[in-house]
């Protein structure tokens, strides 16, 4: 790994914005639109605008999951929002997420439409809008929102702190990779212990605790986030792994990763979806 020379920050900061790597163009300093662009609208209730990124696949899969088990009001369009060119910053989109991040859902059973932004928020909405995926009983349900919420706090030291240093910085660094690599795999250590003795998150039951964590650390596990399984020995965590398998064998999970993904094997990219009909050239 590269070591780059100290940094001594500005008295004041200000921003370049080619310097970020991959993702540079993602974000910027200050908030609001930079353009004028209308949001695409289907037929259903319930329009996603997202990626199948982890955090957008969480939704996709709680969506899926609701369909699975006959809440047809859960029916939706999901529409691609290209985050690379900075559709996350058009007047439509920042006018349902002010924090132009993605997923983004508008409800629109609702008079007015409800506009729902942060994944685990629109998890939380749509557990409680259709009543399921959280369990009714308090321990339970309160034990699945500690985890929801673990999560959101720490899925973000795994990406914008691990994934972004260890895939997509400019340069290779090591403080911030083994900084960054250590924590995950702290991360990892709390989830396996947990798993040791527990079927999942919340106990027994299938909840959106599980359906939040397992596009991050599930797909970590595989081996297939930022193509760091072997760095990270996945493997060795062998309660996450039997769990991580157990999730990913179920149908909706199939069907909720690949929604608003383009990317990848062809046979696993479906940019938008507007009925389960959509799925069918994909096998799923």
């Amino acid at each position: 790994m590269t070591q780059t020379a100290a940094y001594t920050p500005p008295k004041v900061w200000t921003w370049e914005a080619e310097n970020g790597g991959a993702f540079a163009k993602t974000n910027r300093p200050v908030a609001g639109p930079t353009h004028d662009q209308e949001l695409p609208v289907g037929d259903h209730p319930l329009q996603l605008y997202s990626l199948a990124t982890p955090n957008g696949v969480k939704v996709t899969i709680l969506l899926e999951e609701l369909l699975a088990l006959g809440h047809a009001g859960a029916e939706y369009d999901a529409w691609k929002i290209d985050i690379k060119e900075g559709e996350q910053f058009g007047s439509g989109f920042v006018a349902v997420n002010p924090n132009s991040k993605i997923p983004a859902l508008l409800d629109r059973s609702t008079e007015p439409a409800t506009r729902v932004f942060e994944s685990g928020a629109i998890l939380l909405y749509l557990a409680r809008k259709f009543g399921a995926f959280l369990p009714q009983a308090h321990a339970a349900q309160t034990e699945a929102l500690n985890w929801l919420f673990w999560q959101m706090g720490s899925a973000p030291y795994l990406g914008g702190g691990f994934g972004h240093f260890y895939a997509y910085a400019p340069e290779k660094m090591r403080y911030p990779i083994d900084r960054f690599a250590m924590e995950v795999k702290r991360q990892l250590d709390v989830l396996d212990r947990h798993l040791a003795a527990h079927r999942y998150m919340a106990g027994e039951d299938y909840s959106i605790a599980d359906i939040a964590i397992w596009p991050w650390y599930g797909v970590l596990a595989q081996g297939k986030l930022y193509d760091a399984g072997d760095f990270l020995d996945v493997p060795s965590y062998t309660n996450v792994q039997r769990w991580t398998a157990e999730i990913a064998a179920r149908p909706a999970v199939q069907r909720g990763r690949v929604v608003n993904r383009t990317w990848g094997e062809e046979n696993e990219q479906l940019p938008e979806r507007h009925s389960t009909a959509d799925f069918e050239k994909l096998g799923l």
